[in-house]
């Protein structure tokens, strides 16, 4: 089940480097899973009703993994990066494609997950008892049902984003009383939820691939929803929809975060001119790139640039490895539509 929970943008987060991702202060309030969605001694005791761990993992070909969700437990996934990922039970495929940071997974107890990362990822588990925020559903009870949550992916919950980001920030992260009121309000938010009341199938494979064709043919060009419709083989409501669902942004969305991420890569890696990278990246004018660039980052693009130049001269200075700039999302839409 995918759906859209109306987030105001997407963010990146503090990402460790393999030296100093097992330091004290990173780990003493989560441990780092040394296994997928095992989180090892949990925080606190056993008896804990929310133990909390974070997954990384910087390989950029493919990792197969797989786990079980105990019978007693919830299972939510957020990711602090984007990353191409494949979700899939038996022979059921549930979600395969690029997960934007932000995205939020949540599985059911008992249940058999196998993944399929194609990019280095960083993800924060949460493991939740089922019995203390999921009770059994009252006559007429407008709550989540176990059924209803399982293999739930709501796409950029703005509320679950901002509880990741604050737990994973330098200074939060040591704070172990701080990681579990944060556990035990994204697990009270979430069982709060109203769920989706109808699924919307993401759009097949082939027909995305169609529309990302299209758009790299016609690169420097206008394109509107219409055409892309048209490319898809489908009408305007039902691309959106289904495209929505394939990605986790509405389209214009979409190609508001892919811009800003190509730009990262330029502002970062190269002296290009502001006006110029706004124009490489399909914005107009230079107002229209800085002020979309900062209600999806938090900063200016010259800001930005000065702070990741900063941050990889001081890691060039303490011998530390720079974190490697995720290139799952290499496509750039320059879409406009209306």
């Amino acid at each position: 089940m995918l759906t859209d929970m109306q987030a105001a943008g997407a963010w990146s987060t503090y990402q460790p480097n393999r030296r100093n991702s097992d330091s004290p202060r990173e780990t003493r309030a989560f441990p780092l899973e040394r296994r997928w969605r095992q989180p090892g001694q949990r925080t606190g005791t056993a008896s804990d009703d929310i133990a909390i761990s974070r997954w990384t993992c910087a390989q950029t070909g493919i990792t197969h993994e797989e786990a079980t969700t105990p019978i007693d437990r919830y299972f939510f996934a957020i990711a602090l990066k984007t990353t191409r990922v494949k979700l899939t039970r038996g022979r059921h495929t549930i979600f395969d494609g690029v997960m934007p940071a932000g995205s939020l997974y949540i599985g059911a107890p008992s249940q058999q997950l196998s993944a399929q990362f194609h990019a280095p990822c960083d993800f924060l588990h949460f493991h939740v008892s089922a019995s203390s925020y999921f009770p059994p559903l009252r006559p007429g009870a407008g709550s989540a049902s176990h059924e209803g949550l399982n293999d739930l992916i709501l796409l950029r919950d703005p509320f679950a984003e901002q509880l990741a980001k604050a737990l994973t920030e330098r200074g939060h992260s040591a704070d172990r009383e701080f990681a579990r009121c944060i556990g035990k309000t994204l697990a009270m938010h979430l069982a709060r939820r109203e769920l989706p009341h109808a699924r919307v199938n993401a759009l097949p494979k082939w027909r995305l691939r169609r529309v990302e064709e299209y758009v790299g043919t016609h690169f420097d060009h206008c394109i509107s929803l219409s055409e892309l419709a048209k490319v898809a083989g489908l009408s305007r409501m039902h691309f959106a929809a289904q495209f929505r669902a394939a990605t986790g942004y509405r389209p214009r969305e979409y190609l508001l975060h892919q811009r800003i991420e190509r730009a990262k890569s330029l502002l970062s890696n190269t002296d290009t001119a502001l006006a110029e990278v706004a124009l490489i990246v399909g914005f107009c004018t230079q107002a229209h790139f800085s002020t979309v660039f900062k209600r999806i980052t938090g900063d200016t693009p010259a800001r930005w640039r000065c702070t990741s130049r900063n941050a990889s001269a001081s890691s060039r200075l303490t011998g530390a490895d720079p974190a490697s700039t995720s290139k799952t999302m290499s496509r750039v839409l320059p879409v406009d539509f209306a």
